[in-house]
């Protein structure tokens, strides 16, 4: 069974993080430049929330607001659902699939660690039924 640190091992460690105060814009921006769809809202060292590109659409283009005026605050999410080191893949998309998030910031120690996204899982279920299927072939085969 796959945890998040066996991901964390393959994907990295990359945390990318806004400020509460920052603007919106800023944290689009941010997104773009890092090809992610979520930041970890973070005051110092401490998680405060979490904002997406789905916060964006829902909470400053549907309703009309300044992306250059809006602080992050405003639109993020919190209390945020995290993850340990520990958690399994399956685990990790049962949550996903319950709360309605993509993306899951990972704890360890109290300090976020890391962030998995849907898209992470994806990619891990895939490979580890590959790996099946080609043992299950070679079983076959032999």
């Amino acid at each position: 069974m796959t945890t998040v640190r066996t991901l964390l091992e393959r994907k990295g460690r990359a945390i990318f993080s806004v400020e509460p105060q920052a603007a919106v814009l800023d944290a689009i921006r941010l997104m773009a430049e890092h090809h992610v769809g979520a930041l970890i809202v973070m005051r110092g060292a401490a998680l405060e929330g979490i904002v997406s590109e789905r916060d964006y659409a829902r909470k400053v283009i549907l309703r009309g607001r300044s992306s250059a005026d809006t602080p992050v605050r405003d639109i993020m999410s919190s209390p945020v659902l995290t993850v340990s080191l520990e958690t399994s893949v399956e685990q990790c998309m049962q949550l996903m699939t319950d709360r309605h998030v993509r993306h899951l910031p990972v704890i360890e120690g109290g300090r976020v660690v890391g962030m998995v996204s849907i898209g992470d899982l994806v990619k891990a279920v895939i490979a580890e039924q590959r790996q099946q299927i080609e043992q299950l072939e070679s079983y076959i085969h032999s």
